[in-house]
């Protein structure tokens, strides 16, 4: 039987002529693809994940039922409470609790397997459940929680496994496949496209994520994505909701990402990162034009922090990074993921453009320390109108800069009222750094660069909110 089929469009005109139309197209183009074979060929390599948590009886709650109060050690009543809640039936012992949580793959035949860290966090003990109901005690070999994946180890040979694709390979609209264990429904298989590529999520800065309108569901993390050619291209790891449950916008790890994080766990038991030691955000139309840039684009340094690799090569604030080893920043969620996944020690070029200028400058890789060492230590004389921006500033005292964690510039602003500067965002407890990439010292010094600032211009200015430096747009009104 053909593929094709015709469809008639018949016009009249008037009474006595008619057009008569075909349209023949192959029906082909309108059939999904199979997804049978792939499932088939991989669903024994997929994994469903339960952990163990151990715990009392009564969790954290007394054998009556209730807990124990708070009295002091040399109260008289102290040792009859103590006695009274630390009683226990005799034989009674800690039970353990065991939950389906997620699911993995298998990704070498000797037994490695690649689930989400948060899929294991916690756990007393980590058991591993094949298609075909063998079951695993697991050894947690690591976890990268930066990343959200952890690798386990289960005592096993020959195993089935997937195989592995290429995650810069996706295209956005592509064909993707999820095999889970939602809400506990083992080997589960839902599919999707691909809807975009490189998306940046909250607090996960290094993590390029792929985003997919594949269904999926608590239960689901830890999960592999497949394509069509039956290769894995990422790991299923978040999704947007607001009711809990799937609605449209899923989220997983490149394979690319999860191969690197793998081998390091693998090979020394952690994992390690590039780091450059700024702080960034994005450029804005705004930004942009203050900055003198034809359009915005690029990775704004909002904050160079000391001793870093930054430092060291002479990285300045307000320097825009637009290119970093040869790839193309075009917003600053791209560049932490180029960064982190640069070898350590490696010089790299990196083009910035500098007061309007763009250069190039060669940065060594140093490793990213821990969260501890990178945190950010992040306001006189009486409060000054600047008529201009219409806003009050006081200079900042010894103390203030210790508890801020600013350096010997920087005024705080203590009042504002309607005009440029509540227009740029400028809000009371501001501390202005920068205006126009210019350092302001004190009140005085700040109440020049006002002065001298052109009308009808957007200009950077540099502030520090609640510890964290940012960039603002500011314009004057043209002059009347």
């Amino acid at each position: 039987m053909s593929s094709e089929f015709l469809f008639i469009n018949t016009r009249c005109y008037g009474v006595l002529f008619c057009s008569l139309v075909l349209f023949s197209f192959d029906v082909s183009a309108l059939t999904l693809p199979d997804f049978a074979p792939l499932v088939e060929n991989n669903a024994a390599a997929v994994v469903n994940i339960s952990t163990i948590l151990k715990k009392s009886e009564y969790g954290e709650r007394g054998p009556h039922g209730f807990n124990m109060p708070d009295i002091p050690e040399d109260s008289p009543f102290y040792e009859f409470f103590k006695k009274y809640f630390d009683e226990m039936p005799e034989g009674m012992e800690p039970f353990k609790h065991r939950s389906s949580l997620g699911s993995g793959f298998v990704i070498s035949s000797d037994g490695y397997v690649i689930t989400n860290n948060h899929v294991v966090k916690d756990a007393d003990e980590v058991i591993v459940r094949l298609n075909d109901r063998r079951e695993f005690i697991a050894e947690l070999v690591g976890t990268d929680e930066r990343s959200d994946i952890a690798v386990l180890k289960v005592e096993g040979s020959d195993l089935p496994t997937v195989k592995l694709g290429n995650s810069s390979d996706l295209k956005v609209g592509e064909w993707v496949l999820a095999i889970g264990s939602p809400f506990g429904f083992d080997h589960s298989v839902t599919a999707g496209i691909v809807s975009a590529m490189g998306r940046s999520l909250p607090n996960e800065n290094y993590v390029p994520f792929i985003q997919t309108d594949v269904a999926i569901n608590p239960g689901n993390s830890g999960g592999p994505l497949f394509n069509l050619q039956g290769e894995v291209v990422g790991v299923n790891s978040q999704i947007y909701s607001r009711t809990g449950g799937f609605m449209g916008l899923s989220f997983a790890v490149p394979i690319n990402v999860v191969t690197n994080v793998y081998q390091q766990i693998r090979d020394q038991g952690h994992v390690s990162r590039g780091w450059l030691g700024v702080l960034i955000q994005d450029v804005t139309r705004e930004l942009a034009e203050s900055f003198g840039m034809e359009r915005p684009h690029g990775a704004l340094i909002a904050k160079v922090l000391p001793d870093s690799p930054a430092t060291a090569a002479g990285l300045e604030v307000g320097d825009i990074v637009i290119r970093f080893n040869g790839e193309e920043v075009s917003f600053s969620s791209d560049l932490p993921p180029m960064v982190g996944n640069s070898m350590i020690g490696k010089s790299v070029p990196v083009d910035i453009i500098r007061r309007g200028k763009e250069q190039t400058v060669s940065i060594t890789i140093a490793e990213l320390p821990g969260e501890e060492e990178i945190k950010i230590a992040g306001a006189g004389s009486s409060a000054v109108i600047a008529n201009a921006l219409n806003i009050a500033v006081n200079d900042i005292d010894e103390q203030q800069r210790k508890e801020l964690g600013i350096e010997d510039y920087g005024v705080i602003v203590s009042g504002v009222s309607e005009g440029p500067a509540t227009k740029a965002g400028i809000i009371k407890g501001d501390v202005i750094l920068l205006i126009n990439n210019i350092k302001v010292k004190d009140v005085g010094h700040f109440n020049e660069i006002v002065e001298s600032l052109p009308e009808g211009k957007s200009i950077p200015v540099l502030i520090q909110r609640s510890g964290g430096p940012i960039f603002l747009a500011l314009k004057l009104k043209d002059a009347d």
